[in-house]
């Protein structure tokens, strides 16, 4: 019997195409699922307007979908709210570590505004003696920062609120 938890449960399966480290359950992506007249509708939420993965995501998770035997499913874009690094899930922010992306610290990054750029520890040594290289890293939502103590550079996932 399907049902939204089962579908979660296969969306978990597929990946970011962004960082193939994470799922969109992880990213936190994922909204509402739900069955509208004998069709299962997704709701999902890009990370930022015009996120250029979000193509991609809507025909992984079709496709996933598509792969357990479910054919009657759309994706629906969910604009507001919207997207937050909050809903990254600790699972997410764990695997971020470990894939070499530093995850967004718990605060919003105004150095460009007005305030000193948020201390951002490296994920292969967690020093916090880090500097920010480029505000754009890999994507626009990286930035690029290196560690001054092991001297690796990384990403850092830049906190949306």
């Amino acid at each position: 019997m399907v049902s939204p938890e089962l579908i979660r449960t296969y969306l978990q399966e597929v990946g970011d195409p962004e960082i193939p480290v994470l799922t969109i359950i992880d990213l936190g992506v994922v909204q509402q699922i739900y069955d509208a007249e004998g069709e299962w509708v997704i709701e999902l939420t890009p990370t930022y307007s015009g996120c250029p993965a979000m193509q991609q995501i809507e025909a992984d998770v079709l496709t996933k979908l598509q792969e357990k035997g479910i054919n009657n499913a759309r994706i629906q874009h969910v604009l507001s709210p919207a997207w937050t690094t909050d809903w990254i899930s600790e699972e997410g922010r764990h695997k971020l570590r470990l894939y070499g992306i530093a995850p967004p610290v718990n605060e919003p990054d105004k150095s460009i505004l007005f305030a000193e750029a948020p201390v951002v520890p490296c994920p292969k040594c967690q020093s916090p003696e880090t500097k920010m290289i480029s505000l754009f890293g890999s994507t626009a939502c990286k930035a690029h920062y290196q560690c001054l103590s092991c001297k690796e550079p990384f990403d850092y996932f830049k906190c949306l609120k």
